[in-house]
């Protein structure tokens, strides 16, 4: 049995990334409850919380949607448990209704929202700062700065958020979340609670005698808040000899204080884990200086605050931020010493940047090997060269985003969760050409549904293809409603797209394989002949399970693998397998020849069937 990673008694030190930390810290606030939708950067929070859940009594879920699982954790919270939710950035937009209303209700038991930022938008559509959602809710935030610090900031939180009976937002981002450090453990506590609904109708209710009141409530807790915040741990100060001190928060600290270093300077530094609101006396402290530089990742959050609190009281100090450090994207320790250097009018070069001495080829990201996608993509394309249209191709967020890449190039944009049905819905009113939306099994049950009964209410011609693998694929493999099983591969039961459809009023539904390219070709035909016909959506359901994990099944039960070779003398070179479908595992050798790459063939044999010369046979390997 694998130990888990956040298993441990008092004391152990263990090597942890930023998620993991957080797991841990939420064991050890003894939570009740752990809820997410899986997205980068979040995803390893509720994967490490779900290998002791069952040992601790903890209830964990990947929920429908991020909006789902904050209402599931305000619901913990109302029977008096201690929750956590975790999502990345762009998630809490999808949760942002209930996150409103949840400023102003407050919470009984500790509610602790994660939200994993992403600046540099690594492996997302935005980089969108966070922290400034916590000041539009009035939703308290903090930022830990190392991974020791995001476990026992975790920790604490939950206690604070039930002194102040107020929910917090522990905002990360993509450095923290993904680095490695080592922890020390604290103790774990055991959820051990009664659960007891609070029946407070005045409280929970958000309705018009209410309101108001509530809103005047929270902006008093606000303000003992950030007394309160002067003197919490986590807030520190580092003073020396000068007229000058730096402002900084979450990882930013870091790249000051190796800055500082380096560049052999003395400053006095406020590293700030509460980041809204500020710590009013620590607040006042720092602008008691001359000169006040803050250091801060994406938006001036701690320097606008700054400002208005310096114009508030009549406070002198000149005070820099943004005009000396990028507003987009990571910052690094050379930016800050770069930034720290103009401040103060030091002479600085930074280095050259590093040049590879050898050019390497562009790599597009591509579909993996085996992907049921990349076949219905070719089928698609086929169809719509036979009915000669152009359809507008709406895509969505996943794996099927990588049709935007050549030679597929479907997708004329893809924008948010669920979007590429609904904004497919506003061009299929006016569009001449069939609007055809590309999106997976996880993001129609998160956000897809609503926009498909909105197609079928108001009569909107437009075909919508789910690209069902059976699991969200492009996060790690997390199961979801129609997965058949549950976070800990438990059996579940399993929601069938084709039956919301058909539920929703859909009349033409139609469940191809997705391997199939004949039958995925006419059945698009036939599709877009009915919309056109009909005024009608229809839905197409292209199903395969994803190929990386048919293929680590397999080789967990010690199955062999069918793998597919070109036959030479027959190929005659024309180049569909490796330039119109494009998989990874064909390519051309020096001589210009089409082969197979053995190690990255899954066994598909697609290609053996698109291949006009039947110049693609199967053989079979022992693994």
């Amino acid at each position: 049995m694998v130990k888990a990673i956040i298993a441990g008694s008092a004391g152990e030190k263990k090597l942890l990334l930023g998620n993991e930390a957080i797991a841990r810290g939420a064991l050890e606030a003894g939570i009740s409850s752990a809820t997410a939708y899986p997205g980068t950067p979040s995803t390893e929070i509720i994967e490490a919380i779900a290998e002791v859940a069952r040992d601790y009594g903890i209830y964990v879920e990947w929920s429908t949607n991020e909006k789902v699982a904050l209402e599931i954790g305000i619901g913990v919270s109302m029977m008096g448990l201690r929750a956590l939710v975790a999502m990345k950035h762009v998630g809490l937009n999808v949760a942002s209704d209930p996150l409103m209303s949840l400023g102003y209700t407050g919470v009984i038991g500790g509610l602790v929202v994660v939200s994993a930022d992403d600046p540099n938008a690594h492996s997302s559509q935005n980089e969108q700062d966070n922290r400034i959602y916590g000041i539009h809710a009035n939703i308290p935030v903090f930022e830990p700065s190392t991974v020791q610090e995001a476990k026992d900031l975790t920790r604490e939180l939950f206690d604070l958020s039930e002194e102040f009976q107020m929910s917090v937002i522990l905002r990360t981002t993509t450095r923290l979340a993904h680095s490695r450090s080592q922890v020390v453990f604290g103790e774990v506590v055991r959820p051990n609670r009664e659960a007891v609904f609070h029946r407070d109708p005045e409280k929970w209710a958000l309705l018009p005698p209410y309101n108001l009141a509530k809103h005047r409530d929270v902006l008093v807790k606000l303000d003992k808040l950030s007394e309160h915040l002067s003197s919490f741990r986590f807030n520190t100060v580092e003073k020396v000899d000068g007229d000058v001190a730096v402002v900084t928060s979450g990882v930013a600290y870091n790249y000051v204080k190796e800055a500082l270093e380096e560049l052999d300077l003395a400053l006095s530094v406020f590293k700030l884990a509460s980041v809204y609101p500020l710590p009013r006396k620590l607040a006042l402290e720092a602008l008691s200086y001359g000169k006040v530089i803050v250091v801060e990742e994406l938006e001036p959050v701690l320097e606008w605050q700054l400002k208005v609190l310096a114009y508030e009281e009549g406070m002198k100090a000149e005070i820099h931020g943004k005009d000396l450090f990028p507003r987009v994207g990571e910052l690094n320790k050379e930016l800050v010493k770069a930034g720290l250097s103009r401040a103060l009018g030091i002479r600085y070069e930074a280095p050259p940047a590093v040049m590879p001495s050898v050019e390497l080829p562009r790599r597009p990201p591509v579909l993996c090997p085996g992907c049921g996608h990349r076949s219905t993509y070719y089928a698609v394309k086929i169809a719509a060269q036979r009915l000669r249209v152009k359809p507008v191709y709406a895509n969505d967020i996943g794996c099927y985003t990588l049709g935007f890449y050549p030679p597929y190039q479907m997708a004329d944009f893809t924008w948010s969760m669920g979007s590429s049905i609904g904004i497919g819905l506003g061009i299929a009113r006016f569009s001449k050409e069939p609007v055809v939306a590309f999106i997976g099994d996880s993001t129609f049950f998160h956000a897809g549904i609503p926009a498909l009964i909105n197609a079928v209410y108001n009569r909107t011609p437009m075909l919508v293809i789910v690209m069902d693998n059976g699991i969200t694929a492009m996060t790690g493999h997390q199961p979801h409603p129609g997965s058949g099983v549950g976070v800990f591969g438990e059996e579940k039961p399993a929601i069938r797209i084709e039956e919301v459809a058909r539920a929703a009023g859909v009349k033409f539904v139609e469940v191809v394989d997705a391997y199939d390219i004949i039958a995925m070709r006419d059945a698009v035909e036939r599709a877009i002949k009915y919309m056109r016909e009909a005024g009608e959506p229809a839905v197409i359901v292209s199903r395969r399970p994803c190929a990386l994990m048919v293929l680590r099944e397999k080789r967990r039960r010690g199955e062999s693998i069918k793998r597919y070779t070109v036959m030479k003398e027959k190929c005659i070179n024309c180049g569909i397998c490796v330039d119109r479908f494009a998989c990874p595992a064909i390519v051309r050798e020096g001589d210009g020849k089409v082969t197979i790459i053995p190690d990255l063939c899954t066994g598909c044999g697609v290609c053996a069937t698109i291949c006009p010369a039947k110049a693609i046979r199967e053989v079979e390997v022992d693994e």
